[in-house]
This record gives structure tokens, sequence and C-alpha cells, in this order.
């Protein structure tokens, strides 16, 4: 454990900037309300949405388009959370969004949050990639944990966060009150000692020889954290 061990040469995390960050399948960009609101609008409340996408968020869904073009600026108006839109780099289609938040530069926290996928992307590649470019930049920032928190009830999102290759570590029983319902938390969290081997899993993931002809996965991600050197 890390526990009362001194951090020599401590320098706090720079925060986040507006480059966008460029994947082989997607690229994130700052969100912009004007530039992407009508496609994150389709991606997230389109002709054929999630039925379980907000289920467990503090905000949505929104039908009406008028409330989300509210939220979408209420949203981008801070910096924490800093939020990017998902675009498809082969056809420039936008098909979700993510953040980062809980940004406290000082002690090098910061947490991948807000995570919106529309159905475009959800298991495909471009979702796993999406999260592998901004933890990368999260440690690239100068972070030393990078936190991953999921209602306790949203099975998808603790089993997505395992198999990114955060650890659990607590549930934070009756965290928070969300939509007139109790909340218990699930914090996960990657450090900096972890980052080195959960990156290079998920750029092994992500390489061309790792998908066949139909775009097909040939192994799957948490195959190369157990066994690296296969």
């Amino acid at each position: 454990m890390a526990d009362s061990i001194p951090v020599s040469n401590w320098k706090p995390a720079q925060l986040p900037d507006g480059r966008t960050l460029e994947g082989r399948f997607v690229r994130l960009e700052k969100l912009d309300p004007t530039r992407h609101g009508d496609g994150l609008y389709a991606a997230l409340q389109g002709p054929s949405p999630d039925p379980k996408l907000w289920d467990y968020l503090p905000w949505g869904p929104f039908p009406d388009r008028t409330d989300f073009d509210k939220w979408i600026s209420a949203h981008t108006a801070d910096p924490d959370p800093w939020v990017y839109c998902v675009v498809d780099k082969a056809t420039g289609v936008v098909d979700g969004s993510l953040s980062l938040t809980s940004i406290v530069p000082a002690h090098g926290r910061i947490e991948i949050g807000g995570v919106l996928f529309g159905t475009g992307m959800q298991r495909t590649p471009k979702g796993t990639e999406a999260v592998y470019l901004l933890a990368k930049e999260a440690f690239e920032l100068g972070n030393r944990r990078l936190e991953w928190k999921s209602n306790n009830e949203n099975a998808r999102s603790k089993r997505a966060a395992e198999r990114f290759g955060f650890t659990f570590e607590a549930v934070f029983r009756q965290h928070q009150v969300v939509k007139g319902k109790n909340r218990d938390t699930a914090w996960y969290s990657i450090i900096d000692s972890e980052w080195p081997a959960v990156r290079e899993a998920f750029e092994r993931w992500l390489a061309v020889n790792n998908f066949d002809e139909s775009g097909q996965q040939t192994k799957p991600l948490e195959s190369f954290r157990v066994s690296p050197t296969s």
C-alpha cells in the first residue's frame, strides 16, 4: 500500500485543454454545443435511442430538444466536467460524449465520467478507444489516480470498469440521492504505477492485427492483461 510513502518532487497535475485527442477509430473533440449539438442529440435521442442510457445518470433523458440544448450549454459552461465529443473518424458522425471530471490537480486525481455512448458505438472498438484516449490523457496530464464511479445497481457500468482495467475499491453506501432514489456508488481506480500495463493492454487490443476482416476482435481486452506476453 502507498499509505504514508513520501511523494518526491511532486508537482500538481495540469488541467485538460482544448486539444483534440486522435485515435484510429475515433477522435475526441472538446464539446461545442453549436458545432456538436445536432449530432449529439441524434446519437443520444435519435429514432432508436438506448432505452437504458440515462437510467443511472443525474440528468436526462431529453425527448424535448430545447431541454437538451439547455442541458448541454450548462454542462459545458464550467471546466469541470471537461466534456469531449466522440467523433467517428471514418464518417465524421458524432457518436457520443464522455468527460474528465472531479478534477483535483493538487492531488493528481481525476475521473472519467458522464459516459454517453449512442447505439452506433456500443459494442464496437470506438467505445474502448474513447476510454483509452481519455485515460491516456489523464495520466499524461500528470495525474496519479484515475477514477471511475458507478451506481452500484448499474451492472453494465461496473462490468465496463473491470474490462477497462480499473480496480474495484469500495461501495459508498447512501452516497447520493439521484432522481429521487438512493444511490450507492461503486468506486474504481487505476493508479499511475498500474497504468503502463493497462495502457499496453489497450494498445495491443486496439492494434490492427487484433481484428478480423469483419472488424470483430480476435482476443478480448482482458486477455492482454492476464497474459501480457501471449
